[in-house]
């Protein structure tokens, strides 16, 4: 008997091992797959469908992705986006929800019920442009930041993370005379920094991948962002001019292009990932268990 349970626990494991691979397999291929092809050759491109290990390396789709300054130019719009965005929405997030949290809070139903009618519900793109343009935002990074300064969804599982401490770190602290901002800063915030990493992961991948707000708000080319600036890479790259025409140079190979640009978009988060991972997970859960 004992060894028939030994002998379907291995095989368990076995079964459950092989499949992870495959899973595993199936999401990191695809990624080796952009990587390989952006530094292989037209020729090898051509001939091969899928290509993990380039027989002849090529820099000439980095070389024209980097081919002018205007890229880094891109990059540090990004940078500071993503930067000032993410504290800036962690800064209203974390004190809306630490105040949605009080249970003494008045209005609190009423106010959490609009936040989220939100989730399901809103003014669309040409109302939204329009309250940008009254306020004076148009062709300003900060078109890029404030209609989108909060996130409803990751506001309240910030919120639910704060109502899951024990009760009695605040009790002790009023206790002690602390008011609700060093409540707030000095003893939920220090407790909740998995839930505080995750969200502000969530938020930087938001903002470091904004597009269609930059194309709605933005006029001027050089406050673009490095989403907005690789997608003109990609259109050049195929031979075609902003306007449509073909393009007279001889551009790189297209899928090289596209490969790099997949790259050079995706680095930046894959590197600031391992720093948050420990607490990714964590917050998340933790932050979705009691409503």
């Amino acid at each position: 008997m004992v060894e028939d349970k030994t002998l379907s626990s291995r095989l368990f494991n076995i079964t459950n091992a092989t499949l992870l691979i495959i899973v595993a397999l199936l999401c990191v291929l695809p990624f080796l797959h952009v990587v390989a092809g952006s530094f292989t050759t037209s020729a090898e491109l051509a001939e091969k469908k899928f290509v993990i290990f380039p027989t002849e390396w090529s820099l000439s789709a980095y070389k024209y992705v980097f081919s002018t300054d205007t890229i880094f130019r891109a990059l540090l719009v990004s940078i500071f986006v993503t930067t000032g965005g993410t504290l800036w929405s962690m800064f209203l997030s974390t004190l809306t929800a630490y105040g949605l949290s009080r249970k003494d809070l008045v209005g609190r139903r009423v106010i959490m019920f609009f936040i989220v009618f939100t989730l399901l519900f809103n003014g669309g793109m040409i109302p939204t442009f329009l309250v940008v343009q009254q306020t004076g935002l148009l062709d300003s990074l900060l078109a890029l930041i404030v209609p989108v300064s909060i996130n409803a969804f990751n506001m309240i599982i910030l919120k639910t993370f704060f109502q899951n401490l024990p009760p009695s770190l605040e009790e002790s602290a009023k206790i002690d005379g602390c008011s609700d901002f060093g409540i707030l800063f000095r003893i939920v915030i220090p407790c909740s920094m998995p839930a505080i990493a995750t969200i502000s992961l969530f938020y930087a991948v938001t903002y470091w991948n904004t597009y269609m707000h930059a194309i709605l708000y933005l006029d001027d080319a050089s406050k673009w962002p490095v989403q907005v600036l690789l997608r003109q890479i990609v259109v050049l790259a195929s031979g075609m001019n902003y306007d449509g025409s073909v393009y007279t140079e001889v551009p790189p190979p297209e899928q090289s292009v596209k490969m790099a640009v997949i790259v050079v978009a995706t680095i930046p988060v894959l590197l600031v990932y391992p720093f948050l991972q420990k607490h990714f997970t964590k917050g998340a859960l933790l932050g979705s268990v009691k409503g």
